[in-house]
């Protein structure tokens, strides 16, 4: 090999080594920022209420999805118009549920069986689940929370799946409130299916493919009511697919179902050895074909209350507490019909506790009768693209007193998020107790006078 070819092959050589050179460093550079990218996003996944907004204000959250079987819930191991002692079985009578971790169907897989939380492996289950207190002693207070409509609309699927999970949807205070509490309980305004044709001459008709009851499990609800004017969109097949879905997926449901006998039972819950019923019923339907009948699939309806009544009565015989969930009202009404009024008294005169509406989907006032609650409306918590003003209702029971709080919220872009800032958590408190009858809605509410 002759000077000039031996000086030329040095020269590769040396070339090659360079760009070897370059490019590591190159390389660790750019993964030095990846990896600074997975911490940051990281820290956020461990502080999810760490939120930054996006350019349009939303929130941006950090990617990442639960691990299979993770739980946010200590219970268990488009275009919309509102733009802006055992588990009950229903063929025995009197039969009580007991609502537990799971909520059924138990860690052994085994399928329910009737609806409302029949658990085929006959094992009862409760929600004894009370937390150590600071002295190391279990926590005698039951925690309910409520909040009002849920629709899982374009919009909320959508933040849903830009976050991959849960927490594009409700932010980490109300998700912590939630996962704080013994019972959770909303009204679900849709049903779960791929069955059935949309209701003739109704303008708005929703349905949600059954996987998506996943995203229920993930935001924690225990217990929804059926009975509203959306239930049946798509027809009884619909409504029938839709207890089912919830059955195996571990949620309680009332105010509908395969027949009236089913319909109108209450899920009778075993909480801290407490039993606490559950009702639900409508005052809204589109046609008198929506009710249940002793054969037909349907839901209870609250026209004439007699009904209601009655069972109201057998539950509060079974029950230390019992809670009457109310589809009724005017749609963005913020005040209440008089009817409301006269049938939330008549509900507390049967043996309710309280009273819980929604329907309207704003919110509207409440009031204390007899010294317990009637919630108008919760208005709409998780459906459309905006939402103004939504809360959840914090509800805590020693067995002898009920004391009441309202987390103030609101929404855009199916993002459900609390209000934190003092003045405009002041101003909501105010508009509440503006519209409310004698009572007074602050970080606790409270009656200005007992009637």
């Amino acid at each position: 090999m002759n000077r000039r070819n031996m000086m030329l092959t040095a020269v590769i050589i040396l070339g090659i080594m360079l760009a070897g050179i370059t490019g590591y460093l190159v390389w660790s550079a750019t993964h030095n920022r990846y990896v600074k990218a997975e911490d940051i996003g990281s820290f956020k996944d461990s502080a999810p209420d760490m939120e930054m907004s996006g350019g349009s204000g939303n929130p941006v959250q950090a990617e990442g999805r639960p691990e299979d079987g993770d739980s946010l819930h200590g219970n268990r191991g488009g275009n919309e118009p509102w733009d802006s002692d055992g588990p009950w079985d229903p063929a025995s009578e009197g039969q009580l549920a007991k609502a537990g971790d799971g909520q059924g169907s138990g860690t052994d897989g085994a399928s329910l069986e009737d609806g409302l939380g029949t658990a085929a492996n006959g094992q009862d289950q409760d929600m004894d689940n009370g937390e150590p207190g600071v002295d190391g002693a279990e926590d005698p207070v039951i925690h309910f929370v409520f909040a009002g409509d849920i629709l899982l609309s374009d919009h909320v699927l959508g933040a849903y799946d830009k976050a991959r999970n849960i927490s594009g949807v409700v932010d980490g205070t109300f998700r912590s409130i939630i996962d704080s509490s013994d019972v959770f309980m909303v009204n679900e305004e849709f049903p779960f299916s791929n069955r059935g044709a949309a209701a003739a001459d109704k303008q708005f008709t929703f349905r949600l493919p059954p996987e998506k009851v996943s995203i229920f499990q993930e935001l924690g609800i225990d217990i929804v009511t059926l009975a509203n004017n959306h239930a049946l969109d798509f027809g009884t097949d619909a409504l029938l697919d839709t207890c089912d879905t919830l059955d195996q997926a571990g949620i309680f449901r009332v105010g509908a179902g395969a027949n009236l006998d089913e319909a109108k039972k209450p899920v009778i819950m075993e909480i801290k050895g407490k039993k606490i019923g559950f009702l639900g019923a409508s005052r809204v339907i589109p046609v008198g074909s929506w009710n249940a009948t002793a054969n037909g699939p349907g839901m209870l309806t609250t026209y004439d209350p007699a009904l209601l009544l009655e069972e109201i009565k057998k539950a509060k015989e079974a029950c230390d507490f019992v809670i009457v969930y109310v589809h009724w009202g005017i749609e963005r009404d913020e005040r209440p019909q008089e009817y409301q009024r006269t049938m939330g008294k008549q509900y507390i005169d049967a043996g309710a506790d309280m009273v819980i509406g929604s329907h309207p989907h704003v919110l509207q006032g409440m009031e204390y009768y007899k010294g317990k609650p009637i919630i108008y409306s919760l208005g709409n918590f998780i459906f459309g693209s905006s939402i103004p003003r939504t809360a959840l209702l914090k509800a805590d029971w020693d067995g002898e007193v009920l004391s009441l709080e309202m987390v103030p919220g609101t929404s855009s872009g199916g993002y459900t998020r609390a209000i934190t800032e003092d003045a405009k958590k002041q101003e909501f408190y105010q508009y509440m107790t503006s519209i409310s009858y004698d009572v007074m809605v602050n970080e606790e509410i409270k009656a200005l006078s007992e009637e």
